[in-house]
């Protein structure tokens, strides 16, 4: 039983993820911006969230909306201005708040200075800043690598006859981290920030950083199917995850280390067994949490999740910290994955595991994806293969305040349209109704951080079958909790053998439950979920 007894910010801490562009429009282009953020705080602090962590700011062509950047040191006009985010991190400060922000250290624009250099000749001195390559024999790419957006991840250029290679899009071209220079340039970036106070990074696609030195081929999969994004038809087993990652990764801490209580996230998808690995070794640490998905990406089914959760449990190194992710801006919302009433139970898993929660925007509602029509989608992943329905709009409207025009979030025309149902699926509207979602979570958050157990104390597994997960938390001297899940729309009993427990249900996703005493034998409802403040566990 892991347990740790010092905690810092982001271990006893909820963090929120923010995606600037939908969550507050200050100046009604239709785009929200660092002063919509602004004021918005009280409602995050209201919420009981501790650090926010913002989607990229910088300047950007924005071909992947950010995720593609030409200047690392700015702010992005659309945002707003660098005194605008020096407010922000001020006033996030004096809130009681940590603020965390996305880089990007995989790929550039290709509007970048470097990499304009870089392919203006085949002698410039940036030109092994990026990963350049001559052609096979026959004129074709120098292997068979795929780009996460569709189609080869090589890049022929005609003016210096050579391909460079992009994991995503064209206009997104990886830098060579083999290259030390290229490294030094990151940390003096990560360096100018941590000047500034900002409290951590999420740090992109950290798995793609470096590439098997000679560039193998990577094996077919034999799992593939057609609904499967292409770059699913191979392994990228050459193309991610290499060995060399590690020492890169923990020189990155040591700088973070430098400054108190800086936080580094890994954004990596891999099996548990190798993302943990990203926490690192006593002698040489590394991420601080690696972004696990597994909420994301497993089949919502309980004795699948129940086995998941102690995997990773067991997986853990002694000193790393777990944290868990049910939703981001690259996945469909949970409350689309797994329906309205099972994404309140969802909010009661990852609210009381052990660990340090990631809420995405708009989640504390329920809100929904959204279906974009054909000829207004804007995401490149969704533009590149659009028979896929691929598309990650749907999972990135804007965020639903109050039941005024545009639901509170722009006075212009919104970037991308908003859910119909957003007259009644939104914040005010949910400040009112006790049985909300948005009441849920409120209430969920306040009891974890008033509850030692629930926010630091140790994790136990009790029982899990086809319907119902159930699971113990408990801080040494203080009351622990009974955690119990149905999973299924079903109604569920839960009666454990040789097992006398007394409680008091104090959460429960059904508040008529709330208050009642229970003892030995629990009934569940379909999409019932509870937490029991117990006075006997034996």
């Amino acid at each position: 039983m892991k347990q740790h007894q010092q905690h810092l910010w982001w271990q006893d801490g909820i963090i929120y993820q923010i995606y600037p562009r939908s969550f507050q429009d200050s100046n009604d282009d239709g785009i929200g911006d660092l002063k919509g953020i602004l004021r918005r705080l009280d409602y995050l602090r209201e919420l009981g969230i501790k650090a926010i962590w913002i989607s990229p700011i910088y300047p950007s062509p924005m071909a992947d909306f950010g995720y593609d950047i030409s200047d690392y040191k700015g702010i992005w006009p659309g945002f707003g201005t660098m005194e605008d985010f020096d407010e922000l991190l001020r006033q996030v400060h004096a809130a009681g708040m940590k603020l965390i922000l996305d880089l990007v250290p995989n790929h550039s624009s290709d509007e970048h200075p470097w990499f304009v250099e870089s392919r203006s000749s085949r002698d410039n001195p940036k030109r092994d800043w990026y990963i350049w390559k001559d052609p096979r024999p026959d004129g074709s790419p120098p292997n068979n690598w795929l780009a996460c957006f569709g189609g080869s991840a090589w890049e022929w250029d005609e003016q210096t006859k050579q391909y460079y290679y992009h994991a995503f899009l064209t206009k997104q071209p990886d830098l060579n981290w083999r290259n030390p220079e290229v490294e030094k340039a990151m940390l003096d970036i990560i360096r100018f920030w941590l000047d500034k106070g900002v409290d951590g990074f999420r740090i992109d696609a950290m798995w793609h950083m470096i590439k098997d030195e000679q560039l193998r081929d990577n094996p077919q999969n034999p799992d593939y199917e057609p609904t499967m994004a292409t770059y699913n038809q191979l392994l990228p087993v050459y193309s991610t995850d290499q060995p060399e990652m590690h020492a890169i990764v923990s020189r990155m801490r040591r700088l973070l280390d430098e400054y108190p209580e800086r936080l580094m996230i890994a954004e990596i998808y891999l099996p548990v067994n190798r993302l943990v690995a990203y926490y690192g070794a006593p002698h040489q640490r590394e991420a601080h949490l690696p972004f696990n998905f597994m909420l994301i990406s497993l089949p919502w089914e309980p004795k699948t999740v129940a086995t998941a959760i102690d995997e990773y449990e067991a997986a853990l190194p002694d000193d790393g910290w777990p944290n868990w992710v049910m939703g981001n801006h690259d996945q469909p919302r949970i409350t689309s994955r797994i329906g309205q009433q099972q994404a309140r139970v969802a909010a009661v898993l990852l609210l009381t595991l052990r660990g340090t929660p990631t809420l995405y925007y708009g989640d504390e509602i329920g809100m929904r994806d959204v279906p974009i029509p054909q000829d207004e989608v804007q995401d490149p992943q969704g533009l590149n293969m659009p028979e896929k329905n691929l598309s990650r709009d749907p999972e990135r409207t804007p965020m639903q305040w109050d039941n005024s025009g545009n639901a509170g979030f722009t006075g212009g025309k919104p970037w991308l349209r908003l859910d119909r149902t957003w007259m009644r699926v939104n914040v005010q509207q949910q400040k009112q109704d006790k049985f909300s979602t948005l009441c849920l979570y409120q209430r969920l958050i306040r009891l974890r951080q008033q509850e030692p157990s629930l926010m630091t104390g140790a994790y136990r597994p009790v029982y899990s079958d086809h319907q119902v997960i159930a699971y113990l938390r408990q801080s040494e001297g203080y009351a622990g909790f009974l955690i119990l899940l149905n999973l299924t729309h079903r109604p569920c009993y839960f009666r454990p053998v040789n097992i006398k427990f007394k409680g008091r249900v104090v959460i429960d996703t059904f508040p008529e439950q709330e208050s009642l005493q229970v003892e030995n034998t629990i009934d569940l409802g379909g999409d019932e979920a509870m937490v029991i403040k117990l006075e006997q566990w034996q």
